[in-house]
């Protein structure tokens, strides 16, 4: 059988001096998921059907039932939450069916009765150009158990019904952690840990001198990362999984993707800092070295099918029963208004004035960052977009085409640890979200060595999290784990001497020796580091010109430390993170006043229509 994939680029990078790591692109764009089926001996519809379905336990294959009547009105008709759906019981979700144009008389039921019974509220109909929409907003289910929605049509040509079952559950670990922190290394797949271990540790005969510190953690799971459009998914729909315990789209967040062109209008479903300062009175915030404004930060937070509206999610997260306490990176250019330079907002709003009238405090750089109080909300905004990364910051001479005006730019470690410190004040615990949100940009450009010293910057961050962990009684669940993987592969060494360079210099098996390095120490390439990373050219070369790589659809892994920790082990879907954590907690998900649904003001400042 001949290979589903092909590879179109190769590049090989030195890390101090002998390293080298490849990338594979992703499968030809006119191999459709079909045509791979095909080749693995599965039918085009169930190819269809598997690649976007993918919830643990991921044995199980997903299955819409029928009626005979009207078939296409059948394949018309949406039921959202969608087929499969995991819901904690009191977590909060609009559902909405949508229905053949050609419906004369509808009827929605939840395991046989009236859905508007049982949710004891009247569903709004909406009749649009194609489609005929169903929907109840702000409900949930109270208690644990199997819920099945039918959605019957009547038509012009007969009768169409379609169902899908849900799973409702609620649990409690039987050691209750009192805070929750969730490090996501953007885009981190296997072979970028595996890339910082070995610059940061080292070989000795064959054996790492150490391992990282993410890496000690006693509970491991190989977490899958499809989202229900797409085998190979994005930040936003991959960040939203694990704070929704949901599948969405590609860009989306905290929403199911209905069919109207409005971002904002999408069915939501309650993510993680809701239901958890709703009914535990936690407080949570984010750091990241990415935007703010980002789509893995935005994720813990917003509700939008559209990740590009960041000048909505600037305004979005003071826009809550429940604002962050903490909010630490860049994206300046979202929170100035227009007649500021760089700013990117398309309106005169000062974001940073308004947030210090709502009581936060303001840092523009690491020297404000230290000299800000804990027992006050902060808001830090270090770079006009992403921060500087942890080459350039902190080995490389400061190169002021590269920092561009930002030379006092805090690291992922210090704004982790001031997180902490304001968000320890609240005795009823903390949720925080740290991202080393450049692992992922590095490796987008095939800048291996800069992906490699983020990585590393972001296990000391985690570092800080296990001491501070410890030192208060092991109370603290952390979780470290990858969003989505990188199609990257360490394919052998690479050493310029004896007069071979390029393909050449890439040593493999007996020839590749081994990496050089100082004990414990990160230390760029001497003769290399001044100019930063090298890529030279395999013997592949690309024939259509990209000059990055994609995100891959590879499993991450997850690891795990703390009380409820040994809930993550085996394979598992990305969106039982979310259970984890609520399970953890002990949360009763019926406790609280939920977060209101937007307003006309809300959307105000949005761009109209468009994904």
């Amino acid at each position: 059988m001949k290979s589903s994939f092909r590879l179109k680029g190769l590049v090989y990078l030195s890390l101090v001096g002998v390293l080298s790591v490849g990338s594979a692109y992703a499968a030809s764009p006119a191999q459709t998921a079909a045509q791979l089926g095909a080749q693995a001996g599965v039918s085009a519809s169930a190819t269809a059907s598997t690649s976007t379905t993918a919830v643990a336990p991921i044995s199980q294959r997903a299955e819409f039932h029928v009626s005979a009547g009207d078939t296409q009105a059948v394949q018309q008709i949406k039921i959202l939450p969608i087929n499969r759906a995991k819901l904690w019981a009191g977590q909060r979700f609009d559902m909405e069916v949508e229905l053949p144009k050609s419906t004369t008389a509808q009827k929605i039921t939840i395991n046989g009765q009236d859905a508007s019974v049982v949710f004891g509220k009247k569903a709004i109909i909406t009749d649009y150009p194609n489609y005929r929409s169903y929907r109840i907003n702000d409900v949930a289910f109270k208690t644990a158990g199997p819920i099945t929605v039918q959605a019957t049509a009547q038509t012009a040509l007969g009768t169409a019904t379609k169902s899908v079952n849900y799973n409702v559950v609620s649990e409690k670990a039987p050691r209750l952690a009192k805070n929750v922190i969730v490090f996501i290394g953007d885009g981190m797949s296997l072979q970028a840990k595996e890339l910082a271990r070995i610059l940061s540790k080292g070989l000795s005969e064959g054996k790492y001198n150490d391992l990282l510190n993410m890496e000690k953690m006693p509970y491991l799971a190989e977490i899958t990362t499809s989202g229900y459009d797409s085998l190979v998914t994005d930040s936003a729909n991959s960040m939203s999984a694990y704070m929704t315990g949901n599948k969405s789209v590609v860009n989306a967040m905290g929403v199911y993707e209905n069919s109207t062109p409005d971002p904002l209008d999408d069915p939501k479903v309650e993510n993680l800092s809701e239901i958890l300062s709703r009914s535990k009175g936690m407080s949570y915030g984010m750091v990241t070295t990415a935007a703010i404004t980002d789509a893995t930060p935005a994720a813990v937070s917003a509700h939008t099918r559209r990740r590009a509206l960041q000048n909505f999610i600037a305004s979005d997260f003071l826009n809550r029963n429940h604002p962050p306490a903490v909010l630490m990176g860049g994206g300046s250019q979202f929170f100035l208004p227009l007649s500021t330079p760089g700013s990117k907002r398309k309106d005169n709003r000062d974001l940073i004035s308004e947030y210090k009238a709502a009581g936060y405090q303001f840092a523009g750089n690491k020297t404000e960052l230290l000299a800000t109080n804990a027992n006050h909300p902060i808001l830090g905004l270090f770079n006009l977009n992403t921060m500087n990364v942890y080459m350039d910051r902190a080995f490389l001479p400061k190169n002021p085409h590269v920092l561009k005006g930002f030379n006092d730019e805090p690291g992922l470690v210090d704004m982790t640890k001031k997180a902490i410190a304001v968000l320890e004040k609240n005795p009823k615990g903390f949720f925080l979200m740290s991202e080393g949100g450049s692992i992922d940009k590095q490796l987008h450009t095939m800048d291996w060595q800069r992906a490699t010293y983020d990585t590393i910057e972001f296990d000391q961050a985690i570092k800080y999290a296990q001491d501070y962990s410890k030192a208060h009684g092991d109370n603290t669940l952390i979780i470290v784990v990858a969003d989505h993987a990188h199609g990257i592969s360490i394919s052998g060494t690479y050493k310029e001497e004896n007069g071979k360079v390029g393909r050449e210099a890439v040593r493999v098996y007996g020839d590749a020796g081994w990496p050089t390095f100082r004990d414990g120490h990160v230390v760029a390439n001497p003769k290399r580091a001044p100019q930063g990373a090298r890529l030279v050219q395999g013997d592949l070369p690309t024939t259509t010109g990209e000059s990055s790589e994609v995100h891959s659809a590879d499993d991450v892994i997850l690891m795990a430390q703390g009380p409820g920790s040994e809930y993550f082990h085996g394979v598992m879907d990305n969106t039982e993170l979310f259970f984890g954590v609520l399970r953890a907690l002990g949360v009763d998900g019926n406790k609280g006043t939920p977060e209101r649904p937007f307003t006309s003001e809300d959307k105000a400042a949005t761009v109209k229509g468009g994904r």
